[in-house]
C-alpha cells in the first residue's frame, strides 16, 4: 500500500520551511506527499521579503484536483493567511475521511507576520474544531488561548485547554522557545504526556515547526497512534536540527536527511 499525505501550506523558495519541508518530510518518512499552496512567499533564511496570495478559488481547485482523483491517508496545513482561506481549507478537510494536522503557522522563523489578524477567529471558530491534532509552539499557543506560558505546569494547562475550548482531538503545545530540555506536551482528551529531548545548541532552526508536524502527519497515514506519532517526529526533528545546514546568513535550516546515513552529514 501507498500510503499518501497532503500538505496545504506556503511556500519558501530557500528550501527549509513550508511546503518544500513538508515534502522533504514526507519523502523521508516513507510517505507520498501532495500539496496545494496557499500563499506564494518570497522568503529565505533571514526573512520574509514579500508575499502573495493567490485568489482563494484557485486554491478551491487546487484541493478538488487532488481530492477527485488521489487516495488522502492523512492532511496537514500550515499558512492559511486569508478568512476566505480559512473557509476553503475547512470545507475540503470536512470532505476528507483523514487525521487532521493543524500547524498554527502565524509568524515566520525571523518574526514576520504571516497571516491577517482576522484570520485568527476564522482558524478559530472553523479549522480548529476538525483539527485531529494542533501543534502550536507557545508564543503560536498564547496567541490562541490569550494567555501568558512560562512553565511546564503552563504548558499542560494550556493542552487542555486548547482541546477543551476549540473541540479538538489533541494539542501537542511545543517547548522550543523555553529554557532547558526541549519538552512537548500532548493531551488528546484523556491523557497527559510529554516528550523531551536534549536541547540542540544551534540557530539553524528554520522550518522545525513545519517539518515536526509534516513528519506526524506522515506517521498518522501510516496508522500510527498519535502519540507513537509524536514520539517518532520528535526523534525526526531532533536529529534534523542536531545535523541541521550552516546556509544562508540567517537561521539555516535543518537537515530533513539526518536519519539518512552519509547524506550531507
Amino acid at each position: 500500500m501507498i500510503h499518501c499525505a497532503l500538505a496545504i501550506a506556503g511556500t519558501d523558495p530557500s528550501g527549509g520551511a513550508g511546503i518544500q519541508a513538508d515534502l522533504k518530510t514526507f519523502q523521508e518518512s516513507g510517505v507520498y506527499g501532495m500539496t496545494a499552496i496557499t500563499s506564494l512567499v518570497a522568503q529565505n533564511t533571514t526573512g520574509v521579503q514579500s508575499v502573495y496570495h493567490p485568489p482563494s478559488d484557485f486554491l478551491k481547485e487546487q484541493l478538488s484536483s487532488v481530492q477527485s482523483d488521489m487516495p488522502i491517508h492523512a492532511v496537514k496545513s500550515g499558512m492559511i493567511a486569508t478568512p476566505h482561506m480559512v473557509e476553503v481549507v475547512a470545507e475540503a478537510v470536512q470532505r476528507m475521511n483523514a487525521p487532521y494536522v493543524i500547524d498554527p503557522v502565524m509568524v515566520a522563523q525571523s518574526g514576520d507576520s504571516l497571516i491577517e489578524e482576522k484570520t485568527v477567529q476564522a482558524f478559530k471558530e472553523q479549522l480548529m474544531p476538525l483539527g485531529t491534532l494542533i501543534t502550536p509552539n507557545l508564543p503560536e499557543a498564547e496567541t490562541l488561548l490569550s494567555v501568558t506560558i512560562h512553565s511546564e505546569d503552563d504548558m499542560k494547562e494550556a493542552a487542555v485547554q486548547m482541546v477543551k475550548q476549540f473541540g479538538l482531538h489533541a494539542a501537542l503545545i511545543k517547548g522550543g522557545h523555553a529554557e532547558g530540555k526541549a519538552v512537548d506536551v500532548l493531551y488528546d482528551g484523556h491523557h497527559l504526556r510529554t516528550f523531551e529531548a536534549e536541547r540542540i545548541d544551534t540557530t539553524n532552526t528554520h522550518g522545525t515547526g513545519c517539518t515536526y508536524s509534516a513528519a506526524i502527519t506522515a506517521y498518522l497515514s501510516k496508522g500510527f497512534p498519535l502519540h507513537e506519532a509524536v514520539a517518532e517526529s520528535k526523534t525526526f526533528v531532533t536529529e534534523a536540527i542536531r545535523h541541521s545546514f550552516d546556509l544562508g546568513r540567517g537561521s539555516g535550516p535543518t537537515n530533513h536527511f539526518a536519519l539518512r546515513k552519509g547524506v550531507f552529514s
